[in-house]
């Protein structure tokens, strides 16, 4: 196989060698053109022929090289010593920059420039968050006042840094509770609260409290769950995914790293229904 690559490269080769050599022999033909014998015998007897030069004998060239001998060290001159100048940088500004060096240094820095925002984007999009904002372990505060918040909203408090809903939990559902839910949820769920990812888990769309039916009422599809996040009708296929909680000091901590995925249907620790009119119709009790 190789011999065979060989052997089609040399006649390659070959035949742009031909190729080029009969395009040059034509361009030569067509810059002289064929002239007449009488044009050829005019040109040759109006060019001048040079005069014959003088034999040169042995006696010139000895006389030649007696004269050199003679005269040779004269074209040196002697100077007075002076001292070495000291040598001086150039000015980079008098010399300037060439437009070839502009161009290099600025196509260069451009990809420097380029490279250096792209690896800090990816630095900045893989380094882990590790105080604040979601996706980290938050804060909320004292129960006292978490409380507080809760009743002021009539029953729900949004906390929009952890992109959840926090909701108490009754003590009387807590037997019920310990025997569905895991121990990061019951850390926060024995304190009396609940914290509740917003996405409503059929489609992912935001979910809004419902203050007249004291629910979670998808306006997408009509996913209705309690107050602690229990699904309680639509196509939803489960309850809403909550967060790992703990207190610490009297502070209620949520891990918004660690999302925990809702209690399946059927779940109904705190027998909670609908307290009046529904704000989105169709939902429906599941069954």
């Amino acid at each position: 196989m190789a011999v065979l690559v060989a052997a089609v490269v040399v006649i390659v080769l070959a035949a742009v060698a031909l190729v080029f050599a009969t395009l040059r022999r034509r361009d030569t033909e067509q810059a002289v053109g064929h002239l007449s014998r009488e044009t050829r015998a005019r040109d040759r007897a109006s060019t001048p022929r040079a005069e014959a030069a003088p034999p040169v004998t042995g006696r010139a060239v000895e006389r030649a090289a007696a004269v050199e001998r003679a005269e040779a060290g004269k074209e040196l001159a002697t100077t007075g010593a002076t001292a070495p100048v000291a040598w001086v940088p150039p000015d980079e500004d008098a010399i300037g920059v060439s437009r070839r060096q502009f161009l290099n240094r600025g196509i260069i820095a451009g990809f420097g420039l380029g490279l250096s925002g792209f690896g800090a984007a990816c630095l900045g999009f893989l380094w882990p968050q590790v105080s604040g904002g979601f996706g980290s372990k938050i804060n909320v505060g004292k129960i006292t006042d978490v409380k507080s918040q809760i009743a002021q909203g009539n029953g729900f408090y949004y906390f929009p840094e952890g992109r959840m809903w926090i909701t108490e939990f009754p003590a009387s559902a807590l037997d019920k509770a310990r025997k569905v839910y895991s121990e990061s949820e019951l850390a926060g769920m024995e304190a009396g609260l609940v914290a509740l990812y917003q996405k409503c888990v059929h489609l992912g769309c935001r979910v809004p409290q419902c203050v007249t039916s004291q629910w979670f009422e998808c306006p997408c599809h009509g996913s209705q769950y309690n107050q602690v996040g229990e699904k309680k009708g639509g196509p939803a296929p489960r309850g809403l995914d909550r967060f790992a909680m703990r207190v610490e000091g009297g502070t209620f901590v949520v891990d918004t790293g660690l999302i925990i995925q809702g209690p399946p249907i059927g779940t109904n620790t705190t027998g909670q229904e609908a307290e009046g009119p529904h704000c989105i119709s169709g939902g429906g009790e599941s069954h």
